[in-house]
């Protein structure tokens, strides 16, 4: 394609490493850089359109631009997008607008809608808008009004922190084959880590926070239709993205939020679910889906008691028959000597209610698991910590900060270090080594010889 503008296009230009633009272009200049390795890295680019659904191939050719305008529309105009990304594979070719805020600037659901209907008039496949605002799903844009759009222009949406944890995930991995790639990736993680690009994580809870606190405080009652509490669902899911990027970074892995089936690609039943889950359970809950660990991490905020949980569910291992010795099986793995505010809740059969212990507790006398319990076996363990927050909790930057700092804690020094119980490969009998033993006339021979004991 080299240097020629895409069909369609009157004005652009390609997108540059090094863009010369006025220094208050902080967007511009922000969204040419990222564009630029777009193209250039080929690693980075597979990554990153997968999230829009299309495939970059060792021989797809990506051509990126910025400051564009089309056949027909004015170049004067106010509104235009911040670039355009071109894909082609063979003879098809797959394009797609790009919106970009930078810092605290918030994407415009009415833009967007202006947007998909200049990509409709030009055969344009999608937007994809870039911003500090959270999606649990590419697909899943963080503006209500988008989703709820009638629109057949598919929008996604990438945070600018989901893009610098993919960028350093392929670093970390080295996933990136081509040195020179390495390093134009690496410059561009160094200048999205840099406080003058604007890029930051969830920091703080809406005011509704606060507010909603203090009714529960009270011993209010969340109504169904509140508005505080349909804000603080929707900066949840912004904080439990968050920290799935914060955990992927951590671990150089990368880390999913598990949503049940129902809620996967539909955030507005997500929202509606976990909102009637707030009101009964007055409980902010997530779970995070971490590669090889022995379960899914728990995270609950609740916000009667002004406290985090954070925690893993194990099954109790089945070959062993009692329940101090499948609980020994579960304190051998846990060697942090931080105990202050860690647990194990044990589950037991039938109707018999699940019993808690600190982990101090336990290890200074195991025999208190079997109390009133003797005669049962434990199914399971809930390891968690379990820290109260008192007015902290209230508040919307320490929430955060708090949380943040305790889910990593807990993985660091326990979740890691679990592993799940599994049942041992089964072995061969002792009176049976070979073929014949088990042939039909062995067979046979057990037959007879089991009919004549009767």
């Amino acid at each position: 394609m080299g240097e020629l503008l895409p069909e369609g296009l009157v004005q652009g230009e390609r997108a540059r490493l090094f863009p010369v633009l006025s220094t208050t272009s902080k967007e511009g200049r922000t969204t040419s850089i990222l564009l630029a390795c777009l193209d250039k890295v080929d690693e980075f680019a597979v990554a990153l359109m997968g999230d829009a659904r299309v495939r970059v191939g060792k021989r797809s050719d990506v051509s990126t631009f910025t400051e564009i305008v089309f056949k027909g529309d004015k170049a004067a105009t106010k509104e235009r997008p911040d670039g355009l990304i071109v894909i082609q594979n063979g003879t098809k070719v797959w394009r797609a607008l790009v919106e970009a805020k930078v810092g605290t600037n918030e994407l415009n659901a009415e833009q967007i809608e202006r947007y998909r209907l200049l990509a409709k008039e030009h055969a344009v496949d999608c937007v994809i808008t870039i911003s500090n605002q959270f999606a649990t799903e590419p697909a899943s844009h963080p503006l209500d009004e988008v989703r709820r759009s009638r629109s057949k222009i598919p929008v996604f949406h990438w945070s600018w922190m989901h893009i610098l944890t993919t960028a350093d995930l392929l670093i970390n991995n080295a996933a990136v084959a081509d040195r020179d790639q390495v390093v134009l990736l690496n410059e561009l993680r160094r200048f999205l880590t840099h406080e003058s690009a604007g890029v930051r994580g969830f920091d703080r809870m809406p005011p509704e926070w606060t507010s909603l606190n203090k009714l529960v405080a009270s011993g209010g009652a969340i109504s169904a239709k509140s508005t505080e509490a349909a804000e603080v669902v929707r900066a949840w899911h912004q904080e439990t993205r968050d920290l799935s990027l914060i955990l992927s970074r951590l671990t150089e892995t990368p880390i999913q939020e598990r949503l049940p089936r129902k809620h996967k690609g539909e955030p507005a039943q997500r929202h509606k679910d976990e909102l009637v889950y707030l009101r009964e359970h007055l409980c902010l809950r997530v779970e995070l889906d971490i590669p090889d660990a022995a379960a899914p991490l728990e995270i609950c905020a609740d916000i009667r008691r002004r406290s985090i949980e954070v925690g893993m569910a194990l099954r109790a291992p089945e070959d062993k028959k009692t329940t101090r010795a499948r609980l020994n099986w579960l304190l051998r793995q846990i060697r942090t000597e931080n105990v202050a505010d860690l647990f194990i809740r044990l589950q037991w059969p039938g109707r018999s209610e699940p019993t808690q212990f600190s982990l101090a507790q336990l290890r200074e006398d195991i025999a208190l698991a079997e109390q009133e319990k003797d005669h049962l076996q434990v199914l399971g363990f809930f390891v968690f910590f379990s820290r109260s927050l008192g007015g902290r909790f209230a508040q919307q930057v320490n929430f955060i900060s708090e949380l943040e700092q305790l889910v990593p804690q807990f993985y660091a020094e326990v979740g890691s270090g679990l592993s799940t119980w599994k049942r041992s490969a089964p072995k061969i009998k002792a009176d049976k080594h070979e073929a014949d033993d088990v042939s039909v006339e062995s067979m046979a021979r057990d037959a007879e010889e089991m009919t004549s004991e009767e």
